[in-house]
């Protein structure tokens, strides 16, 4: 069962849906996830709607929404600032704590790529969020930048300086491809669905180069965080992850996947489901008490 509304974030209206487990006696409330979508797309993505499911399937309710300039929602189209989009996740919470069927102190955040980036920053800063999954995310704009441009990183960075020397001298954005941003192979964009922002500002780029959700994911502990990253991954390094990770407190689980690339949740990796599955009902189950905590990582 799923119910389609729109609730406000920062004076934007941003549309969402929230789906519902079978099963629900009347008045029950569940543990919930917000599934945040990744760069530029929207809540329709395969790497939203397919973690829905699962949670749903397996008992949680569940709720994904548009952020500001995406999709179905307002905004200026294609402007996709990350402490905008922290603060658009927040309100989100905000929503999600008063439905009815949901325990507003069991909510938790996940995202993939950039929504994974955002779902690590917010639930640091934010301790409303009782959980984390990030899914071949990362932690610092700069150095992700760096290995997914290569040899054209200092191309990139002029892009940047070029950006910034355009809105001094006209006072407005410079658009950019956003593959110019994030190079995705040609094999991977049909992942690339549609209503997904093509074109952006420079200054989306610059807040994602400035971004460092690596600074904010220890304060997280001690609510359990889970990262998963593709062990070769087409578009973000998997070093991200695995720097995330040390920065992390315990509980965090990693697990690093051969056979799946960057959209690991819409690519219906069976084994991808089974960790999620398996870590969900030692850390976050949906009725009862986590397992107790072991030491270390």
């Amino acid at each position: 069962m799923e119910e389609t509304l729109t609730f406000m974030s920062d004076g934007l209206k941003l549309s969402a849906a929230i789906s519902l487990p079978e099963g629900l006696a009347p008045g029950e409330k569940r543990p919930a996830f917000i599934i945040l979508h990744g760069f530029g797309s929207t809540k329709k993505a395969g790497n939203v709607v397919t973690p829905a499911a699962m949670l749903n399937r397996l008992g949680y309710v569940a709720m994904r929404f548009d952020m500001r300039g995406c999709g179905d929602s307002e905004g200026e189209h294609g402007r996709l600032i990350c402490l905008e989009q922290v603060s658009d996740t927040r309100n989100a919470m905000t929503l999600l704590q008063g439905h009815p069927h949901v325990d507003p102190a069991r909510i938790g955040v996940m995202g993939s790529s950039f929504g994974a980036a955002v779902s690590v920053y917010t639930a640091g800063l934010d301790e409303r969020f009782a959980a984390c999954v990030s899914a071949s995310g990362w932690g610092n704009g700069a150095t992700k930048f760096e290995g997914q441009h290569g040899e054209n990183f200092p191309a990139f960075l002029a892009m940047l300086e070029e950006g910034r020397a355009h809105r001094e001298r006209t006072g407005e954005s410079m658009m950019v491809s956003r593959y110019d941003i994030v190079p995705i192979p040609a094999h991977l964009r049909g992942h690339v669905i549609e209503k997904s922002s093509m074109q952006m500002p420079v200054e989306t780029a610059q807040s994602m180069y400035d971004f460092r959700a690596e600074d904010m994911i220890g304060r997280i502990a001690p609510r359990p965080v889970l990262l998963m990253h593709s062990s070769i991954d087409s578009v973000t390094p998997t070093s991200q992850t695995i720097e995330m990770f040390k920065r992390a407190g315990s509980p965090t689980e990693m697990h690093l996947f051969s056979g799946t690339d960057h959209f690991m949740f819409a690519e219906h990796n069976l084994r991808v489901h089974e960790v999620v599955t398996s870590w969900l009902a030692n850390f976050f189950p949906v009725h009862g008490e986590p397992a107790a905590p072991s030491h270390g990582h």
